[in-house]
């Protein structure tokens, strides 16, 4: 068997690789008024292609685990960015918005397994003393493609064209599949079982549902019927879904056995919030900062680099933080302040000075790195080896969900804002932004409630921490 290199290096590619999948969903966002014009459609009808490539990972990723544990991570992980690159080529050479819709469905599948097989990989490879570390540094990627991704592809777009967002990814992808086949370890687990079809499809058709509603919710001039019947069955999907996973718990995708752990349930329950809320800032800055400050898309993508900057600044310190304070701690009170510095997003306003906002920002990028890292690492402290693949792959179903939705949201959010206020959401005024952005703070504090029920010493093996001991005095 081949011997992994350091893991170091793997997490390094890894960390990679995220970025690459990760900046794909938002790059394209600034350039669909080029791409339209291309494809001879309007705008709108763009966002076939972005939820076409979202449905696709909600309806894949959940069995990543199951197909790394039959035919190795390092092939499944391989075969994964070879899809995702040579799709880039096909969705950068197409001429028809149908071409476009179907090689997004094709990177769609390369995604699905490439993030998640990709955090096996590191799960696998890394001590749980180190998980933290490693966790910190295949997080911030994906984060700081939420905020590079839309002033990068309105400078592409700009100043080349918009089949370059697509090609950029092409020297990426072959030096990522290259450092795979050589550094990876082609693991493959010892237990076997049956597919279960029966979950996979009632899972992906609630998911897929789910996804296809919400957007369809956020869009501007949309009947809410056929979205909320769509929304409504796939609820019931779901619940099937879980009905036939506790029949057939052994081969499930769904895995209720880690769901009975606290320190796993909450980056089900209350992260899924926090994600929700943390991916609807960046799409609602923008436009607040186009829409009510008069900036155009370069200038307002610019503001939201200092989202980035913040999310360095906090892996520097995030171990030694864990260390002092525990994971149970620092979710509660980071929570509070990352909800708390998203509110003071709604009281920026044209007049604002510029050093401020950016300081805002940074503050916010940095206290929701801190809580990020914390919520993915503590999901993993206390699952076993040999049931980590199961317990990724439903978790990172679940992260791609709620990180995708978190659009839809913000754009369902601001439209009932708007109606609320007797005006039409295609021209959103200030103030609409301002709630919206309120009830988002308030959502981000979905995993601090959960939390309270977490142990004070959850996740000490990983973190380090210990809880001072008592002193008993003689009598």
């Amino acid at each position: 068997m081949k011997k992994s290199r350091s893991p170091l290096y793997v997490t390094t590619l890894i960390a990679g690789a995220f970025f690459m999948e990760n900046l794909d969903g938002t790059i394209i966002a600034t350039a669909l008024p080029q791409m339209a014009h291309s494809f001879h459609v309007g705008a709108v009808n763009l966002n076939i292609g972005m939820t076409a490539y979202l449905i696709t990972l909600a309806v894949f990723i959940p069995i990543s685990g199951w197909v790394a544990d039959r035919f190795g991570s390092r092939s499944i992980f391989a075969a994964a960015i070879a899809t995702f690159t040579l799709a880039s080529l096909l969705c950068g050479a197409s001429h028809t918005l149908t071409q476009f819709t179907l090689t997004r469905i094709l990177q769609g599948v390369g995604g699905a397994m490439m993030v998640p097989v990709g955090r096996l990989i590191v799960l696998r490879t890394t001590p749980k003393d180190k998980l933290a570390e490693a966790i910190a540094y295949i997080t911030w990627p994906g984060l700081t493609a939420l905020v590079v991704g839309p002033p990068l592809g309105g400078f592409i777009t700009t100043y080349a064209s918009w089949h370059w967002i697509f090609f950029l990814n092409l020297p990426l992808g072959i030096i990522a599949l290259i450092l795979t086949l050589l550094w990876v370890e082609n693991v493959r687990t010892g237990e076997k079982h049956s597919f279960d079809w029966l979950t996979f499809l009632l899972a992906g058709c609630a998911s897929a549902g789910a996804v296809y509603a919400m957007e369809k919710l956020g869009s501007e001039g949309v009947q809410w019927q056929l979205p909320g019947i769509v929304l409504t069955l796939s609820l019931l999907s779901g619940v099937s879904a879980i009905v036939a996973a506790r029949r057939n718990p052994a081969a499930s995708f769904i895995d209720l056995e880690s769901m009975k752990l606290k320190t796993y349930s909450l980056s089900v329950y209350g992260a899924s919030a926090f994600r929700i809320s943390v991916s609807v800032l960046p799409f609602l800055l923008p436009l607040m900062f186009q829409i009510s400050f008069g900036l155009n898309a370069f200038q307002s993508g610019l503001y939201l680099l200092a989202l980035f900057a913040g999310d360095l600044s906090m892996k520097v310190i995030v171990i030694q933080v864990l260390r002092r304070f525990g994971f149970r701690r620092i979710l509660i009170v980071n929570g509070v302040i990352t909800a708390a510095s998203m509110a003071l997003c709604a009281l920026l306003s044209p007049a604002t000075p510029t050093v401020l906002i950016i300081c805002i920002l940074f503050f916010h990028g940095a206290f929701r790195s801190m809580q990020f890292t914390c919520m993915t690492t503590l999901a993993y402290t206390e699952i076993p080896p040999g049931r980590m693949s199961r317990a990724n792959g439903f978790l990172s179903a679940v992260m791609q969900l709620s990180m995708g939705m978190g659009v839809a949201v913000g754009a369902i959010t601001l439209r009932l804002v708007a109606h609320a206020h007797g005006h039409s959401a295609a021209v959103p005024q200030l103030r609409d932004f301002h709630l919206a952005i309120v009830f988002v703070a308030a959502l981000a504090l979905g995993p601090v409630f959960d939390s309270l029920g977490l142990s004070p010493d959850a996740g000490a093996t990983t973190s380090g921490h210990r809880q001072p001991e008592l002193e008993v005095n003689p009598a």
